[in-house]
């Protein structure tokens, strides 16, 4: 393998048995995000017949990550919409709870459930979910 670019790496991929590299990337929505590597042990080992094998291959690998990154990416948002809407409906019950006991309106509620996160430095939703954990509690007998 003869390589003047990268000559470092021509001389650990010889050393290690290469004799030749075939490198496709793999285009996704318009841009190269990675790369299918092959490797010969023979110097010369990939005609233009290989390499066209290897470009319709590196097409459906690169449709296939695509769709691993879409999965990924859906999965994420998934989890963080199920994390808003739990920490919603406790922000709600506890801001139930305040207007119950205050007799104030919901943003009163609000306000105070701020006031009492930011004056013991804990998220409101970490508040709200005391209040609520406090309020079912039952009582030792």
């Amino acid at each position: 393998m003869d390589e003047p670019r990268w000559p470092v790496w021509a001389d650990q991929a010889r050393s290690a048995g290469v004799g030749s590299s075939l490198s496709i990337g793999l285009p996704i929505q318009e841009a190269v995000v990675g790369a299918l590597n092959v490797y010969g042990g023979g110097a010369h080992a990939f005609d233009r017949a290989a390499a066209s094998a290897a470009e319709g291959f590196a097409a459906y690998a690169a449709v296939a990550l695509a769709n691993a990154h879409l999965y990924d990416s859906a999965a994420t948002l998934s989890e963080q919409m199920r994390a808003a809407i739990q920490s919603r409906a406790v922000l709600e019950q506890a801001k139930g709870m305040i207007m119950a006991e205050r007799r104030c309106s919901s943003d009163e509620a609000f306000g105070l459930l701020s006031k009492l996160s930011q004056d013991t430095n804990r998220k409101a939703r970490d508040v709200a979910e005391l209040l609520v954990a406090n309020a079912v509690r039952k009582p030792d007998r």
